[in-house]
């Protein structure tokens, strides 16, 4: 079923959609506009008058007038002379999701292309058509050259192509469609290879990831709660009011309802002489709630940055109905560079708190329970190497989430001289997701053993339910045995939110 697009108005929710396997499909609306807008720009070509992009040279050389005779050749040029990605390509999903992007950006009609051109674009999204393109070489900014050329070469009918999982030369796949390679019109390379939607699709993709975790952080983070027999009373309401931050107040009350009902929780109401829990239990509302807050505001970022357009030069139609091209720098991915910092931080810390709890579980002095949750310590060894590999995972996500915002490195002779790296920023999302992903199916592992160790006891009916969606696939670990086998189960039920999923109908935090 295809997902319908409103250029300008898409919303996270659109992307979320896109990002699980929704086809995406243009509101038809649109195409008024995009025609209009590439009007405009053979009323600019008319008047003769050196436009960038359209009749010039591209960065440093747009100083030079190219003839109107070389235009097609121009905008052909600037896609293969740019399509000079390395290293391994986008994974499929993303590069679904960069297409979008550009498709929702082109449909706004201030680009200049052409609805054929559009329509070609569309068209290889819906067929699973997906350009291979290779995921090192932008700066983010003047865009996200490299990558989008990439994408736009194999509209030409050069690279390849990847479809039903299967790669094949670029002309040979949209052969096999029916389709036919498309001829850059003026100003129709640039408008293609232009903008920010590499850098933003890696960065949503990485958002909705965080998500996921988030929220299987919370469930964790309870059920570890209950586990080491901590209290719910930091997360009184009362608490967190006084603070006044929302993302804060959301969570505690998240934390309050997923143990409500644990006869754990009811066995040490009385007579436990423990006055005050660990950080990693006690302040979960503080990180986490930053965390929900810090991720919201990515969203909002990223939210308006895929409504928008950003290539350049953009080009305008006045209401008397002249047109006029104007340069500018909407391509400069600045906000999706601090959004993908943001997120990097998000997912770090997630893991961190998770490593902590870990190693307050299988520390007997901690938790009380056998030493390594183990029942034969010595013999066995239980989760004591477990607890190392969280602890090497959120020490190489650490090493990760150094702020990519704060570099820049002059390019194109000096003309592009500041940079966003939004590109690198973005991309390095979709390695640490999994490292906190594995993380939390470490925890998950030992909260639900530690668990097991107070039977009959039981704890509330949605972490019990949580509980069960792990020993569908691990069994309480009795003596050591192969362990990774386990440890990809529970992260497994955790990245395809069965984990979340188990819980329903308790609504978990979102980002909108």
């Amino acid at each position: 079923m295809h997902h319908a697009l409103i250029p300008g108005q898409t919303t996270l929710s659109d992307w979320r959609a896109i990002w699980r396997g929704a086809v995406p499909a243009l509101d038809p609306s649109c195409l008024a506009a995009v025609g209009a807008g590439a009007d405009a720009v053979a009323v600019i070509l008319s008047r003769g008058e050196p436009v960038y992009g359209i009749n010039t040279g591209f960065g440093k050389l747009a100083s030079i007038r190219i003839g109107n005779d070389q235009l097609e050749v121009l905008q052909r040029n600037i896609v293969l002379s740019h399509a000079a990605g390395v290293g391994a390509p986008m994974p499929v999903a993303v590069a679904r999701l960069m297409m979008a992007l550009k498709l929702a950006s082109l449909a706004q009609g201030v680009s200049g292309v052409r609805p054929s051109t559009l329509t070609m674009l569309e068209t290889m999204v819906q067929r699973d058509l997906i350009p291979v393109v290779p995921a090192q070489g932008s700066v983010g900014a003047s865009g996200d050259l490299a990558p989008l050329a990439h994408m736009v070469a194999a509209m030409m009918g050069v690279g390849e192509i990847i479809t039903a999982g299967i790669t094949r030369p670029a002309d040979v796949a949209l052969a096999a469609a029916g389709l036919a390679p498309v001829v850059l019109g003026p100003k129709e390379g640039l408008a293609l290879l232009n903008g920010t939607q590499f850098s933003t699709a890696y960065a949503l993709a990485g958002l909705f990831e965080a998500e996921a975790l988030l929220a299987a952080g919370l469930i964790n983070g309870a059920l570890s709660t209950d586990a080491a027999r901590g209290s719910d009373t930091p997360f009184d309401p009362r608490i967190h009011a006084v603070r006044r931050h929302a993302g804060q107040i959301e969570v505690a009350a998240t934390l309050r309802t997923l143990m409500q009902g644990s006869a754990i929780r009811a066995s040490h109401l009385v007579g436990d002489e423990r006055v005050q829990d660990p950080y990693c239990l006690r302040c979960q509302p503080q990180v986490m709630g930053a965390v929900l807050t810090l991720l919201r505001q990515a969203a909002a970022t990223l939210e308006t940055e895929a409504s928008g357009v950003t290539d350049n030069p953009l080009i305008f139609v006045r209401p008397d109905g002249t047109a006029e091209a104007l340069s500018g720098g909407n391509f400069h991915a600045e906000p999706v560079a601090f959004a993908a910092d943001m997120i990097a931080l998000a997912l770090c810390e997630i893991g961190s708190l998770a490593e902590r709890r870990i190693a307050m579980l299988i520390d007997p002095a901690l938790s009380g329970l056998p030493a390594f949750l183990t029942q034969h310590p010595g013999l066995n060894s239980g989760f004591m190497i477990p607890q190392v590999t969280a602890a090497a995972l959120v020490s190489e996500n650490k090493q990760r989430a150094t702020p990519s915002s704060v570099d820049s490195i002059p390019t194109s002779a000096n003309q592009e001289d500041h940079v966003s790296m939004a590109a690198h920023g973005a991309r390095r999302l979709l390695d640490m997701a999994p490292n906190t992903a594995a993380v939390l199916g470490i925890e998950l592992l030992a909260a639900a053993q530690a668990c097991d160790f107070h039977a009959p006891l039981a704890s509330s009916p949605p972490l019990e339910a949580a509980r069960a969606a792990l020993r569908r696939h691990v069994p309480h670990l009795d003596e050591d045995r192969y362990f990774a086998p386990d440890i990809a189960a529970a992260t497994g039920i955790i990245r395809n939110g069965s984990l979340a999923a188990a819980i329903a109908p308790l609504a978990l935090p979102t980002l909108g």
